[in-house]
C-alpha cells in the first residue's frame, strides 16, 4: 500500500461549517429553551401588570374622596373644576359607590359608549390573562368601565378610561420583558456554550482528528491516539479507542504479511510441481525394478507423489473462503487410516506404535481425499509430540479408533500417550499461526483440518478427558447403516 505524504487533511473535513456544529446547536438549544421559560412566566406577569395598573388607577379615585365630603357640605363642582379632574386622573367618569347611595362626581360631556366593563372583584385568574392579552393584540381605541373597592373596601370606585394608556404601558412592560430575557438567555447560552465547547467539544474534536489520521495510514504506528489521563467518560474513550487502533495496527501488519506469505507460496508452489512431476516420472519406472521391497513401497510411493502433485494445485485452498464441497462416497475408514499410518516417516527405533483401531468393515460417507488430509494432519501432529521424548520408558502410541455415541453420529478420535498441548495452544486452537501444537509450527495443520470436519457438517475438539497426551474427537453425522464389524487391524 502507498502511504500518503501528508497524513493530515483539510480542516473542513474535521471540522463542519458554523451552522452544522454541534456547539452552535446547544447554543441555539439553550436560548430557545430559556426563551420558552421566559414566556411561561410571562403570561401571568403580564395579566399581574394589567391588574396592578387599574388598581393604581382606582386609587387615585379616594383622592376624589374628599372632594364628595366637601360636596355633602354643600360645595359642588364647577363644570372646569369636573374638567380638571377628569384631566388629571384621565378620565371620562368618575363616581363613588357607597352602601345604598351613588355619588357622580365628574362625567366629560362627550362621554361614549362604554365597549367593556372590569370588575377586579370578582375577575378570576384566568379571566384575567385573557382580559390582558385581548389589551394587547387589540388596536382599536376602547372605553372601559373599571370597578373595585378602595379605601378601606367600604367604598366602591367606578372609572371609564380609555384603554389606550394601558395597552401602551403593557407594550413597553412587554418589550423590557423580551429585552431582559434575550440578556438572560443569550448569556447563559455563552455560559453553556463555552462550557460544553471547553470539556466535552475540543476532547470530542480531538478523537475525530485523531480518526481522520489514523484512518489515512492504519499500518503507521506514529498516527495511534495517545490517551489523555482524563478519569471521565472521554478519558475512557480516549483510551479504548488507542487500544483499538492499535489492535487494528497490528492485524493489518500481520494481514499484509499473509499476503506476501501467500505471493510466496505461490511462487515455491510453481517451482514445487515441477520437481515433483519429475519425481514422479522417475518413480513410475520403479514399478519395473523386480526387487521385492522396491514392489512393495513403491505404490505407496507413487500414491503419494499423486496426492503431493494434487495438493500442489490447491495449496493456496486455505487461503480462499473456505475448501472446496466434499465429493462424499462410501469409504472404508480402516483402509484409509492404513494408507495415512503408511505415509508417517516414523522410523522403526524411535519406538512410536501406530495402532488402527478402526473396526475393518465400517463404511462411511465423506470425501476421502479430504479426510486422508484432516486425519494426517492429525496423527502427523501426534507422531512429532511423541518424537521430542528420548525416554525409553515411556509408551509412545498413537491410536485411531471410532466411537458410535449415538445411532446417527460417528466419533473418530485420534489419541497419543504424549506430554499433551500446552496453555498457549489450547487458547487459540484451530486458529492458523496461532494454534500450533509445537514450537516453531504454524497451526495450519489443525486449522484446516477444522475446516474439512465443518464442510462435511461435523464437529472437532480437544477433549479434556485423558490425564496425559491429546485426545482429537471428530463427530460426524453418518446416514449408512451400520455393518457387521470385522476384527480390527493394527
Amino acid at each position: 500500500m502507498t502511504k500518503p505524504t501528508d497524513h493530515a487533511k483539510p480542516r473542513s473535513a474535521t471540522r463542519p461549517p458554523f451552522a452544522r456544529r454541534l456547539s452552535s446547536r446547544l447554543f441555539v438549544m439553550t436560548v430557545l429553551a430559556i426563551m420558552g421559560a421566559e414566556i411561561l412566566i410571562f403570561v401571568p406577569s403580564i395579566a399581574h401588570f394589567r391588574v396592578d395598573w387599574l388598581q393604581s388607577k382606582l386609587e387615585t379615585v379616594s383622592v376624589a374622596t374628599l372632594v364628595s365630603s366637601f360636596a355633602e357640605g354643600g360645595l359642588l363642582l364647577s363644570p372646569d373644576q369636573e374638567s380638571e379632574l377628569l384631566h388629571a386622573l384621565d378620565a371620562h367618569l368618575i363616581a363613588i359607590r357607597k352602601p345604598g347611595s351613588t355619588q357622580l362626581l365628574a362625567r366629560a360631556p362627550d362621554l361614549g359608549t362604554v365597549d367593556d366593563q372590569v370588575d377586579l372583584a370578582t375577575e378570576g385568574r384566568l379571566s384575567a390573562v385573557v382580559e390582558a392579552f385581548e389589551t394587547l393584540f387589540t388596536t382599536r381605541p376602547r372605553l372601559i368601565r373599571l370597578v373595585g373597592a378602595i379605601g378601606d373596601g367600604t367604598i366602591t370606585g367606578e372609572v371609564v378610561i380609555d384603554e389606550r394608556p394601558l395597552r401602551r404601558a403593557m407594550l413597553i412592560y412587554s418589550r423590557n420583558i423580551l429585552l431582559l430575557s434575550l440578556g438572560i438567555a443569550s448569556f447563559t447560552g455563552l455560559l453553556v456554550f463555552g462550557a460544553i465547547n471547553h470539556f466535552l467539544l475540543r476532547p470530542i474534536r480531538a478523537l475525530t482528528r485523531a480518526l481522520v489520521r489514523f484512518g489515512t495510514d492504519p499500518e503507521d504506528p506514529r498516527l495511534i491516539l495517545k490517551a489523555s489521563e482524563r478519569r471521565d467518560e472521554l478519558g475512557i474513550a480516549e483510551r479504548e479507542l488507542a487500544g483499538m487502533q492499535s489492535v487494528l495496527a497490528d492485524t493489518l501488519r500481520k494481514q499484509r504479511h499473509l499476503a506476501d506469505l501467500g505471493l510466496a507460496v505461490s511462487k515455491i508452489n510453481h517451482d514445487l510441481r515441477n520437481i515433483l512431476a519429475s519425481a514422479q516420472l522417475i518413480s513410475d519406472r520403479l514399478v519395473d525394478v523386480p526387487d521385492a521391497q522396491v514392489q512393495r513401497f513403491a505404490p505407496v510411493l507413487i500414491r503419494s507423489l499423486d496426492r503431493a502433485l494434487h495438493y500442489t494445485q490447491s495449496v493456496l485452498a486455505y487461503g480462499r473462503a473456505s475448501e472446496s464441497r466434499p465429493a462424499r462416497r462410501r469409504v472404508r475408514l480402516h483402509h484409509v487410516v492404513e494408507e495415512i499410518f503408511q505415509t508417517q516417516l516414523v522410523p522403526p527405533e524411535g519406538g512410536i506404535e501406530l495402532r488402527n483401531a478402526v473396526p475393518a468393515g465400517l463404511e462411511v460417507d465423506l470425501d476421502p481425499e479430504q479426510f486422508f488430509r484432516a486425519l494426517s494432519n492429525l496423527v502427523r501432529n501426534a507422531v512429532q509430540a511423541l518424537e521430542g521424548d528420548d525416554d525409553k520408558a515411556m509408551v509412545r502410541r498413537v491410536t485411531v479408533r471410532t466411537e458410535e455415541p449415538e445411532s446417527e453420529t460417528l466419533r473418530i478420535v485420534v489419541e497419543d500417550t504424549g506430554p499433551g498441548l500446552g496453555p498457549a495452544a489450547r487458547d487459540h486452537l484451530f486458529q492458523a499461526f496461532r494454534g500450533s501444537t509445537r514450537a516453531g509450527g504454524t497451526g495450519l495443520g489443525l486449522a484446516i483440518a477444522a475446516e474439512i470436519v465443518r464442510a462435511h457438517g461435523g464437529e472437532i475438539r480437544l477433549s479434556a478427558a485423558p490425564a496425559s497426551g491429546a485426545r482429537f474427537e471428530i463427530d460426524l453425522p453418518n446416514a449408512l447403516p451400520a455393518p457387521a464389524h470385522a476384527p480390527a487391524g493394527t
